[in-house]
């Protein structure tokens, strides 16, 4: 049976030097065996000598690079924008989008939590301010459901990577649909 042993993490310092290791740098660690445990000792390959008297073993190995954060293609005015053309909305699915939005809103601090109150049917609507214009909102709790919170999660996540043109069209076309829904018969535009 296989034995493992837990290492630590490099201090990312060279230990003859004491100058730091750069991203990415390639630099050598030394084990030596401490009863059941290893100690580890980095050192920067100008100052690596071979491997010291006494070690267990030794590699070449390099700094990890960190990861810079994926940067989101929506800005923080694009996802207030969803959330103001969504106030109107009855459409199930959109109004646990709006929700959501909301929420994403009230984690940046954009939008603030003011109160909640039941509605003659028994629905919870939550009363919110945008941070902006303090212009009060009211955004309906939709009980979201674990596969309703999947299929908005995969909406938001191509949106949030800049796949929100399909989104906006839809939008654009409900509006228009509505538009032309409220004119008289007859009337021209």
């Amino acid at each position: 049976m296989a034995q493992q042993w837990e290492l630590q993490r490099s201090v990312g310092q060279c230990a003859a030097t004491g100058r730091a290791l750069g991203e990415g740098e390639e630099f050598y660690t030394v084990l030596f065996e401490e009863g059941e445990t290893f100690r580890r000792l980095d050192y920067s390959t100008e100052a690596w000598q071979g491997p010291p008297e006494g070690s267990f073993c030794h590699f070449k190995t390099r700094m990890p690079v960190k990861e810079k954060a994926k940067r989101l293609l929506v800005d923080d005015e694009l996802l207030i924008n969803f959330f103001l053309r969504l106030a109107n909305e009855q459409e199930p699915a959109r109004v646990r989008f709006r929700f959501v939005l909301a929420l994403i809103l009230m984690r940046k601090r954009l939008l603030k939590y003011q109160g909640s109150e039941k509605t003659p049917d028994g629905d919870e609507v939550w009363t919110m301010t945008l941070s902006r214009d303090q212009s009060p909102h009211r955004v309906a709790n939709p009980r979201l459901t674990d596969d309703q919170i999947e299929e908005v999660s995969r909406e938001l996540t191509a949106i949030l990577h800049g796949d929100y043109r399909e989104f906006v069209d839809d939008l654009d076309q409900d509006l228009e649909d509505e538009q032309d829904a409220d004119r008289p018969e007859g009337s021209g535009a």
